[in-house]
């Protein structure tokens, strides 16, 4: 009877601990914020990296720290009234604004010194130490930024960007994936290197870009590098990316399900780890 007892307490303990929920905090941009707001893509994306991942890995159960169009530096700066709470896990995936509104990267030095908001670097050490602060032992993931072509809004054509193939500020955005990279190695964290290993490049990210040929006047479908230079109209042209132009992002900087994948199985190879 004794050791139908202990078999019984055993089992408990293991089924306990099978049941453990690991909790994880994913703080970013637009690309994770619309994890919850996918109307916001015109309903285009499904479902984005986070819920991809949970339903992976059921354990894990996440909290949204997505912020439509802030940098690091706004996270910096905010960090203390985002009510972040104690996780097990967090995430940060940012970058790709701080590029376009043309914040300078800094140096490695100025992450290890906490020089302050006024870099990439010195933004990611204010963020780090803050949820170091609400949990010494939880695991930190970096997400370096994608590579983008044309972005348009789908809700508003004059909100639109160039791509990473040239300089925004006389910084390529490959230089903050560099600098993310450079962090995660100091500090012995992983990191998802979705700018160098995802597979997701400027030649797969939209299939096309629907534009006036500048010659005719009739629309073309141009992919890339073609469209480059071509003009686009906001106030006359139609959508340069209609539901067919889609392959991994669905407007030239946002992921679409297939994008969203991506991103979720290169966390879920990091992640089952814990």
């Amino acid at each position: 009877m004794q050791k139908f007892l202990l078999l019984i307490a055993a089992a408990g303990i293991i089924c306990s601990f099978k049941a453990k929920q690991i909790t994880w905090v994913a703080i970013g941009d637009s690309i994770t914020y619309l994890n919850e707001h996918a109307n916001e893509t015109g309903n285009r994306v499904t479902k984005g990296y986070m819920t991809r991942v949970t339903e992976k890995l059921p354990k894990v159960k996440y909290t949204n720290q997505g912020h439509n169009g802030w940098t690091s530096g706004g996270i910096a700066e905010n960090i203390e009234k985002l009510d972040i709470t104690k996780a097990d896990v967090y995430s940060i995936f940012l970058g790709t604004n701080d590029w376009w509104q043309g914040r300078p990267i800094g140096t490695l030095q100025d992450y290890q010194n906490n020089t302050g908001n006024s870099t990439v670097m010195g933004s990611y050490r204010i963020i780090i130490n803050k949820l170091r602060s609400l949990n010494g032992e939880a695991k930190i993931i970096l997400i370096t930024p994608m590579q983008r072509v044309d972005f348009v809004y789908i809700a508003d054509m004059k909100n639109n960007a160039w791509g990473s193939y040239k300089e925004k500020n006389g910084q390529q955005l490959a230089q903050f994936a560099e600098a993310i990279i450079a962090i995660a190695g100091y500090e012995h964290l992983s990191v998802v290197d979705l700018y160098n290993k995802s597979g997701m490049t400027l030649e797969n990210l939209i299939k096309f870009k629907r534009l006036k040929d500048p010659q005719t006047g009739i629309y073309k479908n141009y992919p890339y590098p073609s469209f480059i230079d071509v003009p686009f109209n906001p106030d006359t042209d139609e959508y340069p990316y209609p539901t067919e132009a889609i392959n991994m992002t669905y407007d030239g900087l946002h992921p679409s399900d297939k994008g969203y994948a991506v991103i979720a199985d290169m966390l879920v190879k990091i992640m089952k780890k814990y």
